[in-house]
């Protein structure tokens, strides 16, 4: 440790460019990981906000909520208990005279079932009747206020917002609550024949006892949605890609580095001094470089997150994010193997003498 502080010392302007690079990496894939973790979010806000272990949908339905459809018949068939919601789902868009438009998500509830009693309200009321809705909080921030009487697409029909929801999105779109019928409605259901879309479940593996239905677990679920799996996917590659470049960055310049420094090395090898107290002062400088890269790139994140306006769908992730950065240890480690080995394997009689 001894040596590598000295030569750190030494060489100054060299260890500060491999520092700022290992920066440059770290708040790099912390921010991916903030922006991976934020989107992630916005596709199941909802559904975890429902609390379910098991979703019912239609066996047709290819695991699509949107799709997906029950009848009258299928849902008593099922014998709901408090533990069970029916929910209907369709997309829309939301209107009014003196707003932006807003594409959200419209989701029915029973107002006697568990979802909406436990509806986390962060500003207004619970919805009384079908001409009433609650809305994510992303409504509020977009300039819609309580009492707003909206439209929903090409509609006549007016609902009024009588309160405001946190963490409410779906698909990254914000959800609006309302009542079944206006469900129906919205999907120009006839005679009211369909419930809902699905079955929300606060247990495992519910029964339904109908061979039209299929139920699925909250993982499988979330897993299905539009685009969820694939979004994720390209952020893990794009992370994985940068703790590769961040191994071969230390492991280009510290090779560099002890080649030029390779004579030094020779000359401490013939005075005795152990191949393994050489191969651990390169380490120690991996690691010190690493964890000086990391630790700026964490406090850059830090300011960062707390300078991101509302809007940006970004979360971060404190067990994740330090993983990420014992990985990132990790590959210090590694990336000073092939320096290390050379220093193991030197001459120092072929070194001086040449």
């Amino acid at each position: 440790m001894y040596l590598a502080l000295k030569e750190i010392r030494h060489e100054k302007l060299r260890y500060a460019l491999i520092v700022a690079m290992i920066v440059l990496i770290t708040y790099l894939i912390f921010i991916l990981s903030g922006l991976a973790t934020g989107l992630a979010g916005e596709n199941t806000q909802a559904v975890k906000s429902w609390h379910a272990k098991s979703i019912v949908l239609n066996r047709d339905a290819d695991v699509n909520l949107s799709q997906s459809t029950l009848t009258n018949k299928e849902v008593k068939r099922a014998k709901l208990t408090k533990n069970q919601a029916v929910i209907g789902q369709a997309s829309m868009v939301v209107k009014h005279h003196q707003r932006k438009k807003e594409s959200a998500s419209f989701i029915g509830l029973n107002k006697s079932q568990y979802i909406a009693k436990n509806l986390d309200l962060i500003n207004g009321r619970k919805a009384k009747n079908s001409h009433e809705i609650v809305v994510d909080q992303q409504f509020k921030q977009d300039g819609y206020r309580l009492g707003d009487r909206v439209t929903f697409n090409s509609a006549a029909t007016k609902y009024r917002i009588v309160g405001f929801v946190k963490n409410a999105k779906l698909s990254v779109a914000p959800v609006a609550y309302g009542a079944l019928s206006v469900w129906q409605n919205l999907r120009s259901v006839p005679g009211n024949q369909l419930a809902g879309s699905a079955i929300v479940s606060k247990t495992a593996n519910f029964k339904t006892h109908s061979k039209n239905l299929k139920t699925y677990s909250n993982d499988d679920f979330i897993s299905k949605l539009p685009g969820y799996t694939a979004q994720n996917t390209t952020f893990d590659f794009m992370i994985g890609f940068l703790m590769i470049i961040s191994l071969v960055i230390i492991a280009v310049f510290l090779y560099i580095l002890t080649i030029q420094a390779l004579p030094t090395y020779a000359v401490l090898r013939a005075q005795g001094i152990p191949a393994a107290t050489l191969v651990r002062t390169i380490i120690s400088q991996s690691l010190i470089l690493m964890a000086a890269g990391i630790v700026i790139g964490a406090i850059l994140t830090m300011v960062t997150a707390n300078l991101i306006p509302f809007g940006v769908p970004m979360a971060f992730n404190v067990p994740g994010l330090s993983m990420m950065g014992i990985g990132l240890l990790l590959m210090g480690v590694i990336g000073a193997a092939i320096p290390a080995r050379k220093i193991a394997t030197v001459d120092p009689v072929q070194v001086i003498g040449g």
